[in-house]
């Protein structure tokens, strides 16, 4: 057993990961150079699988090491979709099917260039209309880990769905993790109602920019550093820079990233939490499932789309 954090552990392979969030249909268009105002602006595009907590559960289950669980809201228009391609990456899918509202969608710009930065034009759609009703305790049953996507703190029925799969964690002794998700997200709702609504996680797995911005400090160390003072353990993701990790409000771990040729950013983080809480699940230490986690976030920006490639 290995333990992440004040109250916290991780027992190697004992039982499963649930993640909760969404499921997005990404329409990625990588396009070379600035947009062309008022006419065309050629681009190669793919419609492709998404969703920060999808692919959080696809890779994740990446190694098969660990059974991975998702709950997650779309629209009739796209469900058997999203359900084949959940299950083809090894996840179990509870999609719920929401009578009115489509599944949510993305369009990734993404600047083909060195960097292959991205930036997102978001409908969020069903994905955002999880609710409480869509919540159960037994869908905690063998399940050692819980993960929450931040994009649930962004509206008020999934949030009300977040701190009831807290509450129920809680008493269950299940270990949470949230990934903040989004930025511009985040400065929309106000940093001190997401850091109220983040109360009672156990693992925090924010970006650079989230990470500063929930502390107002400049620099991603000192970012984490403040946070660990009220989250037992948290890992901010800094891209080509690596991982920090910190605890007890004391930053005591880099870790350096891997190497890679980016194509498109898109899920990049998301490849990072899922490869590290796979990790922390098999009973690696903190850092070493960051370096897991660097390594998976590699692969994803060397594809298009935010997905691990799927078995043959």
């Amino acid at each position: 057993m290995t333990t992440v954090g004040p109250g916290i552990a991780a027992a190697g392979g004992d039982g499963a990961l649930l993640v909760v969030g969404d499921v997005i249909t990404d329409v990625v268009a990588r396009h070379r150079g600035p947009l062309a105002a008022g006419t065309d602006t050629a681009a190669a595009i793919r419609t492709v699988p998404g969703g920060a907590g999808a692919n959080v559960a696809c890779w994740a289950a990446r190694g098969g090491g660990v059974e991975v669980r998702l709950l997650g809201r779309v629209g009739a228009d796209a469900a058997a979709w999203h359900e084949r391609e959940l299950a083809a990456c090894g996840v179990r899918p509870r999609l719920v099917v929401d009578p009115e509202a489509p599944t949510g969608t993305v369009i990734c710009l993404v600047d083909a260039g060195a960097a292959a930065e991205r930036t997102f034009l978001t409908d969020s759609g069903a994905s955002l209309r999880l609710e409480p009703d869509d919540w159960s305790d037994a869908l905690l049953d063998g399940v050692a880990w819980l993960h929450l996507s931040g994009y649930l703190l962004f509206s008020e029925p999934s949030r009300a769905l977040v701190a009831v799969a807290l509450e129920s964690a809680r008493a269950r002794g299940v270990p949470v993790s949230l990934d903040p998700a989004s930025a511009g997200f985040l400065r929309e709702l106000g940093v001190d109602r997401c850091r109220s609504l983040i109360e009672g996680v156990d693992v925090l797995l924010p970006s650079r920019g989230e990470a500063c911005l929930l502390t107002g400090l400049p620099e991603a160390a000192d970012a984490a550093a403040e946070l660990s003072r009220h989250v037992p353990l948290v890992v901010v993701k800094q891209g080509a820079e690596g991982a920090v990790i910190a605890r007890s409000g004391t930053v005591y771990a880099h870790v350096p990233a891997v190497a890679a040729t980016p194509r498109d950013t898109t899920g990049a983080g998301d490849a990072f939490t899922g490869g590290f809480l796979a990790a922390l699940l098999a009973g690696a230490a903190p850092e070493d499932a960051a370096a897991d986690g660097c390594r998976a976030g590699a692969l994803a920006v060397e594809r298009v789309g935010g997905r691990p490639p799927t078995p043959d």
